[in-house]
């Protein structure tokens, strides 16, 4: 079974790009993570296996209309290959960073989300959080 992401992290994105993993889940990287840009402008870190099984339902989008292409290629070339150092951090490219608008030495939200993780400006997940806390009915 593939493990289930969950939980919520707080760190600080360094000077150089890099962002250090939750502990809990440096082991199940393996020292190896694909980092891709994702849905509502976060940026999503996936275990290889994980990947190749995003990559497998994408890949047939090629063959769909220009919006299927587009949405394929988008996330084909906003994706890449990083390695965990030995203090656990990924190197997160400044074109990924910029998309996600995370800035350096500012905080960075770590997101399980089950299947992956995913990283978020805090700012902008606040809007989510609150849509999806009404959604389940919590006091927002």
């Amino acid at each position: 079974m593939e493990t289930k992401f969950v939980g919520r992290y707080e760190h600080s994105l360094d000077g150089k790009g890099r962002l250090i993993l939750p502990h809990r889940f440096r082991t199940t990287f393996d020292q190896k993570a694909l980092v891709s840009k994702y849905s509502e402008g976060c940026l999503a870190v996936w275990t290889p296996s994980a990947f190749e099984e995003k990559a497998r339902e994408m890949a047939p989008l090629f063959e769909g209309s220009t919006e299927d292409r587009n949405r394929a290629r988008a996330f084909s070339v906003g994706s890449t290959e990083v390695d965990l150092d030995g203090q656990g951090r990924i190197a997160l490219p400044q074109y990924l960073r910029g998309f996600a608008q995370l800035a350096e030495g500012s905080t960075v939200l770590v997101m399980g989300a089950l299947t992956h993780l995913e990283l978020w400006n805090p700012d902008a997940w606040a809007f989510h959080e609150a849509a999806g806390d009404a959604m389940l009915g919590a006091a927002v």
